[in-house]
């Protein structure tokens, strides 16, 4: 096994220095490095969240806007904490390196991500390159909705008793009528998330994507702590891998399995992945 990751890795390093563009994808795996939760199974959410255990709740049901509307305070207690720890949180060295390998490259990078923590804006990438396809916890929305409009949740502090997993009023409010406000994230069963944000970012991707195609441009894709439980990101990087003939290196520690022996597995967490197929080649 050893010897195939050597292989896997030297792979990888070569296809990198010879790409033209980069297409970062990134799943929860991405921020296990900054020391964010692992979600992962049932047994993870609530090793993060114990008061969801003692609720019997899994983090399908508790990331459900239906908590918006029947009990506002344990909604953005969960919520709420969420935003504190992604603002108290430093993005990881693997992000810079991304970062730099992107900006080196004469196609340049995009990145897409289901993570709604905002870490890739933190760690200086440029914000009309990012698509945050769940949404961000760093911007709200009326939980009606009364208008389609989405507004930053910059100067929202979130104040949570955490013996009782409830959020301190005052809660946010729509700046519009004056309703409960909510993250502008797509939960478990939502009807009512404001897509309209991501929407322009997916555009600015497709526009992106379809000059790389034009310029004839090798594109890499590495992609980063996607799981198989919402196959968003995976599903992603193999469409845009297959559709612009680039290659796929998919670093994770578990869910490692590629599609097709023309892309490239590695099986480690991220950083460490990161930092092993871009050695010497930055």
């Amino acid at each position: 096994m050893a010897g195939n990751i050597d292989k896997q890795i030297n792979r990888a390093k070569e296809v990198i220095k010879e790409a033209d563009a980069l297409l970062i994808t990134a799943g929860a795996g991405m921020g296990v490095d900054s020391g964010l939760p692992d979600f992962r199974g049932t047994e993870g959410f609530w090793r993060a969240y114990p008061i969801a255990r003692k609720l019997g709740l899994r983090f399908e049901e508790l990331a459900n806007p239906r908590w918006f509307h029947e009990n506002p305070k344990l909604a953005w207690a969960f919520y709420g904490h969420r935003l504190n720890l992604y603002r108290k949180t430093q993005p990881h060295e693997g992000f810079y390196i991304l970062k730099k390998l992107g900006e080196s490259k004469r196609g340049g990078y995009f990145v897409f991500t289901s993570n709604v923590d905002g870490q890739f804006q933190k760690a200086g990438f440029d914000e009309k390159k990012i698509v945050e396809i769940h949404g961000s916890i760093h911007h709200l929305q009326c939980i009606k909705p009364c208008t389609d409009d989405i507004w930053p949740a910059d100067d929202v502090e979130i104040n949570i008793d955490m013996e009782k997993f409830e959020a301190k009023e005052p809660l946010p409010r729509c700046k519009h009528c004056g309703a409960l406000a909510r993250p502008n994230i797509l939960m478990f069963g939502d009807w009512e998330w404001i897509s309209h944000r991501t929407a322009g970012q997916e555009f600015r991707l497709e526009r992106w994507l379809e000059r790389i195609d034009d310029m004839g441009y090798h594109l890499v894709i590495i992609e980063i702590g996607a799981g198989k439980a919402v196959p968003t990101v995976r599903m992603f990087s193999e469409r845009v891998a297959d559709r612009l003939h680039g290659t796929l290196i998919r670093i994770n520690p578990r869910d490692y399995d590629v599609p097709s022996t023309r892309h490239i597995s590695i099986p480690l967490k991220g950083l460490e992945g990161l930092k092993t197929i871009t050695e010497g080649t930055l």
